[in-house]
């Protein structure tokens, strides 16, 4: 076992308990885990304690079948709940799913009593990020295995399946991918972006490494970096195009319309960070497949609600990010609970809960912006889900501390539905509408056919859409994770 691999089976482990998880976090720096004598005594002892935790590393099925019965089932397609339904698995398939007695399955099957429980399918980020936050703070020197694959376990555990890290990632990622795909790494499965192609000494302006992130000065150049992200198996495409409130230069549209360009000419889509109407229409006019951001700067007006329905653009409103540059220091009650806590380091949740943190935000002259930004989101949302665009689902978790991977998407979920959407719209968006944006049609609904991915919750999100944080179990693929925080279980 090599050193990075052992710190982060280390971590994977820890990751799956509460109080593993704040011993591991004193391993957290690769170095100490990779040279410390004391840090590999403490991967033992980890690793012998979550062999004794029920479900910690993950119950692997086989091909036996396993039938769920009498659950409210929410498939994902935007229909009515299925009242005591029955949802049977085999291997990491779904083989059957419907109302009680209507749906057959072998005298074999593991039966497992639901009644009570409602089902949903995994829940799946269209725009996250991995690698750049380490503890409180962004940082270019994140972007590790190590890093990568605790983010990745934390998104499972929080009962997201898939996600797509939309833009500032390292090659190794298709390595990690790689990985998932032999069964070797385990968590959120990845789709990725590449590095993405931003703008000379302007947006984004993150502390990455210069092999994160392409800055193209031509369109030509533009062409070169798109062949070399095609050349590696991309999913998708990231641009940004903004000035962060007349900050920085925004790409030139000849560069842009380059970049949309090279994408059709090598079958990839194209997804763009957006802030601004106007941007928003070009990009829709030049052929942008997805809308990274919502609109934030006014109101939407009936010509950029008819491009989008027309050329079928998918709309991801990340909502939590505008928020996210305020909502700790005005609401700290949010982090009084074990769902959040456990997604954060004790040392962002150190910074959070800080007066200087809420000193810094309470004086930050944008903070009139953001709020603005927010609402104005939140209506365009509301305008272009009523107008019946196709909705999608995102966060930007792991772009910077205060956006917590698994926590921040169930967060999002709450926004869309105080923005005006009903929980079955924005659970529509967060699964099917998700799965559009990866361009796959193998998971987002539990239909027969689909991929094993799905929550059992506790309670029905439909009556309260903060139900979804009520996590009994997740299954990902046929394979039982246990939640990072687990409400009661279920009985077998």
């Amino acid at each position: 076992m090599t050193d990075e691999r052992a710190c982060a089976l280390q971590r994977s482990h820890a990751a799956s308990d509460g109080n593993l998880w704040r011993i591991a976090a004193h391993f957290e720096k690769r170095e100490f885990c990779a040279r410390s004598v004391v840090a590999r005594l403490v991967l033992l002892i980890l690793i012998v304690l979550s062999a004794l935790i029920p479900g910690v590393a993950g119950q692997q099925t086989g091909n036996t079948p396993i039938a769920f019965e009498g659950a409210t089932l929410i498939d994902g397609t935007g229909g009515p709940a299925i009242v005591k339904s029955v949802l049977v698995i085999q291997g990491d398939r779904i083989v059957a799913v419907g109302k009680h007695g209507k749906v057959r399955y072998p005298k074999t099957a593991r039966v497992i009593d639901a009644q009570g429980k409602t089902i949903i399918p995994g829940l799946i980020n269209a725009h996250g990020h991995l690698g750049l936050v380490v503890g409180a703070a962004q940082r270019a020197d994140g972007y590790t295995a190590v890093n990568v694959e605790t983010e990745l376990l934390q998104y499972e555990q929080y009962g997201v399946t898939s996600m797509l890290s939309l833009g500032l990632n390292r090659d190794l990622l298709y390595d990690i991918r790689a990985q998932q795909q032999t069964g070797e790494v385990g968590g959120a499965s990845i789709f990725t972006a590449d590095r993405g192609l931003g703008v000379p000494d302007g947006i984004p302006p993150l502390a990455v490494g210069s092999d994160q992130i392409y800055r193209p000065a031509t369109p030509e150049d533009a062409r070169a970096d798109v062949q070399a992200m095609a050349s590696r198996h991309a999913d998708i495409v990231k641009l940004w195009l903004d000035d962060s409130y007349g900050k920085y230069p925004k790409m030139q549209p000849a560069i842009y319309k380059a970049i949309i360009d090279e994408c059709r000419n090598r079958g990839l889509r194209v997804a763009a960070h957006v802030f601004y109407l106007n941007d928003a229409k070009a990009l829709v006019r030049d052929g942008v497949d997805v809308l990274a951001h919502s609109v934030r700067d006014r109101d939407l007006d009936s010509d950029f609600i008819k491009m989008v329905k027309g050329n079928g653009v998918l709309y991801i409103p990340t909502l939590t990010v505008d928020e996210s540059f305020f909502v700790f220091a005005e609401h700290p009650e949010l982090m009084s609970d074990s769902f959040f806590e456990l997604a954060t380091s004790p040392e962002l949740l150190k910074m959070l809960k800080s007066r200087e943190y809420r000193d810094k935000v309470e004086s930050d002259p944008n903070l009139p912006k953001y709020k603005a930004a927010l609402d104005t989101g939140m209506r365009n949302l509301k305008t272009l889900s009523d107008a019946g665009a196709h909705i999608a689902f995102g966060t930007d978790s792991g772009a910077f501390p205060a956006r917590i991977p698994g926590w921040a998407e169930h967060h999002e979920l709450e926004l869309m539905v105080r923005a005006g959407l009903t929980p079955t719209q924005a659970l529509t968006a967060a699964t099917r509408g998700s799965a559009a944006v990866l361009g796959v049609s193998d998971r987002g609904t539990l239909e027969a056919g689909k991929r094993a991915d799905f929550l059992v919750l506790a309670a029905n999100p439909l009556n309260d859409i903060r139900n979804t944080r009520k996590i009994v179990a997740v299954w990902h693929g046929g394979r039982e994770v246990k939640p990072r925080v687990a409400a009661p279980a279920l009985e077998q």
